[in-house]
């Protein structure tokens, strides 16, 4: 349910409807826009009489969402979010954002080396790990705080805003002190305490899909971070795995373009695809990247490594920088392109309004 206020609403009449809703026990999430505020209801909505807050002075309407993730959705946040990072404007019709740098941070002396190449070759975002969610204990498991020391001071260095991923509940502070914009990883989307401290950071969200979710569970556990007054989402698809994983692939997961267009249909938030995890396979990025942008992205995360076969995590995947600056200028040829030969019929169409 969502409340949308009069545009002549008091403050006094917006905060006796908050009063309202929290007094059945309930949460708000208040969305102030140019013209109108809304407030979104998080909680068991049967505690409400609709009609008693309709007929409240103020009210112009009470709206019931249909669809499970309701904070998450066009309904209640109908204008495109642009997320902001030191100078960088993701989302809406800002041109692809690339998101680029090694799979985990091994040196200061490799992130400031590699970051240096990718923010030459077009990037605008430098990514590494420091904390890695690895599934064999034998594996590189990170350098950890060292890490993200690291990686800050290759940012600021080389004046470059960074990514890195949040592992743990016990990490959330020190990587959001060091990181500009914190990433919850497809082995973690399910972790609700993990999602909902990240979102109380107030800092910039990468939330990837996970291997196995369907996109309304993705976008209900999405909604957690709206639920803690937190819009900077950014919505990754990385890759799903074959239903029931019976099909033998030649890629490590299947990277699920369908998700794109229906992810900017259903949500305001920027999409970003990921063809290095979502393939696995170095020579498949290109080809992955186009498609991405073809369907809708409004960016791209990338791994690369200018000594892949001295990298301690996912070598087979990363590319070179050279290889990565190509992948840059094609992508950004190809969305200047569509943008030019959109017409209006393509773009009902993109919103799910098109006619057979």
């Amino acid at each position: 349910m969502s409340v949308a206020m009069k545009p002549s609403a008091t403050r006094a009449q917006l905060d006796e409807v908050v009063h309202k809703i929290k007094s059945a026990g309930l949460k708000v999430d208040i969305s102030s826009g140019e013209f109108q505020t809304v407030i979104g209801i998080i909680g068991d909505e049967k505690r409400i009489d609709f009609d008693q807050i309709r007929s409240m002075p103020g009210v112009y309407d009470a709206i019931r969402i249909q669809v499970p993730f309701r904070l998450m959705s066009r309904s209640y946040i109908p204008k495109d979010v642009v997320v902001k990072v030191h100078g960088v404007s993701i989302g809406r019709d800002n041109p692809p954002v690339y998101m680029c740098g090694p799979c985990s941070i091994e040196s200061y002396e490799q992130i400031h080396r590699i970051g240096k190449q990718v923010k030459e070759a077009g990037a605008h975002i430098l990514r590494g790990g420091a904390y890695k969610p690895r599934t064999s204990i034998h594996s590189f498991q990170g350098l950890g705080l060292e890490g993200l020391k690291h990686l800050q001071s290759a940012g600021k260095d080389l004046d470059i805003p960074t990514i890195t991923e949040v592992r743990s509940e016990v990490d959330v502070e020190s990587v959001a002190k060091y990181a500009d914009i914190l990433q919850i990883g497809a082995r973690n989307m399910f972790n609700q305490d993990l999602i909902e401290a990240t979102a109380r950071t107030g800092k910039p969200i990468l939330f990837k899909r996970s291997f196995a979710a369907q996109i309304d569970e993705y976008l209900s556990f999405a909604e957690r971070i709206v639920a803690n007054h937190n819009k900077n989402i950014l919505l990754c698809e990385r890759g799903i795995m074959p239903l029931g994983g019976t099909f033998k692939s030649q890629t490590r997961f299947t990277l699920d373009l369908n998700a794109v267009p229906i992810l900017r249909k259903e949500t305001p938030f920027p999409v970003i695809a990921d063809p290095s995890h979502g393939t696995g396979r170095r020579d498949l990025v290109l080809p992955m990247s186009r498609a991405s942008i073809a369907a809708g992205a409004h960016g791209l995360m990338i791994e690369a490594h200018d000594r892949p076969h001295e990298a301690l995590s996912d070598g087979a995947q990363a590319l070179d920088p050279k290889e990565l600056a190509k992948i840059i200028r094609m992508c950004n040829l190809l969305h200047k392109t569509i943008r030019e030969s959109e017409t209006p019929f393509s773009s009902d169409f993109v919103n799910g309004n098109g006619h057979d």
